[in-house]
């Protein structure tokens, strides 16, 4: 017989987990390990972001870097060039990368699977090239250096303390919109979309209004994420915002679960310290890495916490997933009254 942890344990355990997240860098001051914690909240947001396209929704976006570049670089070249403050140019950031959103939602969601893939990978490749290329806009592979540091109400972000708290900030907002949307009645109209596209349909659900709705939150997302990131590196080149990226963040959203926010912020978090952990093994830690995953999708294919919520993880709503053979034995057990009747 299982045991569970009672509801006020949970809140409890979860209390105490925000207060060390918070207090991390009061007593955890190495500047080196700031910057790993300020990562893996970055890296937490992007795949939320992509887990509303890719868990939600069920469609496989391989471009995700793409508007994590068009964000960097709207925020830096509006700083750079028009001195404007950081939330103004990061609001900027936001739309740009909505923009382009449903510029590429619009056409390529018509198209399902790896066509989808496919397009947004090429999407991917296409602003990475102009970004490498139009010199007198990004500076092409010279990148773009002395990016100003974000000025909020006239308090300047410089330490590390202050970029980690900012990163949180973020976190929390992103956690908080994506939270009550999927919660919403269009949550779970994404999620019926997911399930059965055609029954969706049927229901009266205009199928392809929310799958563009869907991608352009998440570009948008993104693309604040991707000010944030020039801001923090305060240098940005074409190079950061390649496939591999994509790939990087695909991996923090399968390894931790599709479909569930507290999934994408563990599986961040492991492969954003994997990679620092295994640096003293620099032959081997991209075996030991592609080992990792191979061995979750082997026997996790659903991944760390699959699509737990955090209302579930709190012990405020039951998971009403079940497996096959749950399913299955609970079938013969309604069969088997029936037939006693």
């Amino acid at each position: 017989m299982k045991k569970y942890i009672k509801p006020e344990a949970r809140a409890a355990i979860c209390l105490l987990l925000i207060v060390l997240i918070g207090a991390l860098p009061f007593y955890m001051p190495n500047k080196y390990f700031i910057r790993v914690a300020t990562l893996c909240v970055m890296y937490s947001s992007l795949a939320m972001s992509l887990n509303l396209i890719t868990g939600f929704m069920g469609q496989v976006s391989l471009g995700h870097a793409a508007f994590l570049g068009i964000g960097a670089y709207t925020s830096a070249i509006l700083s750079d060039r028009m001195g404007w403050p950081f939330l103004v140019t990061m609001l900027c950031a936001v739309a740009v990368a909505g923009a382009f959103g449903v510029l590429i939602g619009v056409p390529s969601l018509r198209l399902k699977g790896s066509y989808l893939a496919i397009v947004t990978l090429g999407f991917c490749e296409v602003v990475r090239l102009t970004e490498l290329n139009w010199m007198s806009l990004t500076r092409g592979p010279l990148g773009m250096t002395g990016i100003a540091r974000p000025v909020i109400f006239g308090y300047q972000i410089k330490s590390n303390r202050d970029y980690y708290f900012l990163s949180l900030f973020l976190l929390a907002v992103i956690l908080f919109l994506l939270h009550n949307l999927v919660n919403s009645y269009i949550g779970r109209a994404v999620m019926a979309v997911r399930e059965d596209d055609i029954a969706a349909d049927a229901c009266g659900i205009n199928v392809r209004r929310y799958k563009v709705m869907v991608f352009t939150v998440s570009s948008a997302l993104t693309g604040m994420v991707g000010a944030f990131y020039a801001h923090y590196m305060r240098f940005i080149d074409p190079s950061a915002f390649n496939f591999e990226q994509s790939t990087s963040i695909l991996s923090m959203v399968i390894l931790g679960g599709l479909g569930g926010l507290p999934g994408s912020i563990l599986g961040a978090v492991l492969l954003t310290i994997l990679p620092e952990a295994l640096r003293d093994m620099s032959n081997f830690r991209m075996l030991i890495y592609g080992l990792v995953i191979a061995v979750m999708m082997i026997f996790r294919p659903q991944g760390i916490l699959g699509r737990t919520t955090f209302l579930q993880m709190l012990g405020i709503q039951k998971s009403y997933a079940m497996s096959n053979a749950e399913a299955e034995k609970r079938y013969l057990n309604q069969t088997e009254a029936k037939e006693d009747s």
